[in-house]
């Protein structure tokens, strides 16, 4: 993902209220949302395996963003879709995990991780310190460290709280929070090594195709506390025109 916004244990029904935008390149093979033979539910990378954001009946959560730093690429570096992967498959604690990823870190290109369950969620980046825990709140993260004001993370979070406030939310209701396409004034760019041009194109919380390259999808989640009820909504952008959605409506079952 390159956009995520979030409120976590902020809503009397919902423990985690979600809306996330993936922005890539339309020629990377990937399979839409649907579920894995190993329960989980997300979409796959056909090139690395991995994948971006996804959770488990289990109650297993994570998501993760590229820190941007194109400056500073490692040659050799391992795919950053099996961080995610490899939480909600296993059974360790988010604090846990986490331990074990900075213990690794290094070994890959720059990082936003979240990994949650119905209890907790810890954050972790490759450019900052150790794990912290993700306090309640509504919270936004691109691509750079969590809650960095840039102008898609700040609009975002307000565009989310305002849709929480209307009362009862619909995962299509979701969506719109992530969707507009106004770019960030060019002296207020920051320098994360693409070309200024790029740097602007990208600074919208949707992005328009450049080159092929642009938001491919856009996902909404909802978490229920009681029942524990998941709501899943995927929207993926055709470089055609239009959408094509899927939704995916499952209990956690704690297994």
């Amino acid at each position: 993902m390159c956009l995520i916004t979030f409120a976590w244990k902020t809503h009397p029904k919902y423990s985690l209220i979600l809306v996330a935008n993936r922005d890539e390149f339309f020629t990377r093979p990937t399979l839409p949302l649907f579920q894995w033979e190993n329960g989980i539910y997300a979409g796959k990378d056909l090139k690395a395996g991995g994948t971006w954001m996804g959770i488990h009946p289990r109650g297993r959560f994570a998501a993760l963003t590229n820190y941007r730093d194109l400056k500073n690429q490692k040659a050799q570096a391992q795919s950053r879709g099996g961080l995610v992967l490899d939480f909600l498959k296993g059974t360790s604690s988010p604090k846990s995990y986490l331990a074990e990823v900075e213990a690794k870190q290094d070994q890959f290109d720059g990082f936003n991780l979240l990994v949650g369950n119905q209890e907790e969620m810890w954050y972790l980046s490759n450019y900052g310190e150790s794990p912290v825990e993700i306090p309640a709140g509504i919270h936004g993260l691109s691509n750079s460290f969590i809650n960095v004001p840039w102008k898609k993370v700040r609009e975002s979070k307000m565009r989310l709280q305002e849709v929480i406030k209307q009362g009862e939310i619909a995962p299509d209701d979701l969506l719109e929070v992530n969707m507009t396409k106004q770019e960030e004034e060019l002296e207020k760019l920051p320098d994360t090594g693409l070309p200024i041009a790029l740097e602007k194109a990208v600074s919208a919380a949707f992005i328009e195709p450049v080159d092929r390259y642009g938001t491919v999808g856009l996902s909404a989640l909802l978490w229920e506390k009681e029942g524990q009820k998941v709501q899943f909504l995927e929207k993926q952008v055709l470089e055609t025109g239009g959408f094509k959605d899927r939704l995916m409506e499952f209990d956690i079952n704690g297994g």
